[in-house]
């Protein structure tokens, strides 16, 4: 299986780097994992409500450019579908069984997904009510494929 995590710009601090460095080695046994990170735009100070849509579509437009049609595709949203990670295990295992050999996470940047990406999406899935930065979200997401992958094969896990 085929595990891409799509994104909205760039990671600058090191230590964020690390540790999905940390997470990409360790999920190498279990699948073929990358991320791929797409430009962000600059948001300038109280943007009104248009420009900012007008940023969300252009964000929007890259991260359509890079999706796949035969991909099954799961945006990152807080009005999203709360899963614990043992539901998380089972939504990934049927993928695989569904005959989806690809998976693509998308996190969209600091002013969230335009509607054509959410309408896109196969599934739309949150970590919780909280909004987190989205170079933390790839760290937790990372972690969360890893968990998923170790209950799929009856490994442990930390609960």
């Amino acid at each position: 299986m085929k595990i891409t995590i799509l994104c909205v710009g760039k990671i600058k601090e090191k230590f964020y780097r690390d540790a999905i460095d940390e997470y990409a080695k360790r999920l190498g046994r279990y699948c073929r994992y990358e991320i791929l990170e797409v430009a962000d735009e600059q948001t300038p100070d109280r943007a009104g409500a248009a420009l900012e849509e007008q940023i969300r579509e252009r964000e929007a437009e890259r991260i359509l450019a890079k999706l796949r049609e035969n991909t099954l595709v799961c945006t990152l949203e807080i009005k999203g579908e709360k899963l614990t990670s043992e539901q998380f295990a089972d939504w990934l295992a049927q993928a695989a069984v569904d005959g989806r050999g690809s998976v693509c996470f998308v996190i969209g940047g600091s002013l969230g997904l335009h509607k054509s990406v959410t309408d896109r999406a196969d599934f739309h899935l949150s970590f919780s009510d909280m909004t987190f930065p989205h170079q933390l979200m790839r760290v937790i997401l990372s972690e969360q494929i890893y968990r998923a992958f170790r209950i799929i094969n009856g490994q442990p896990y930390h609960k």
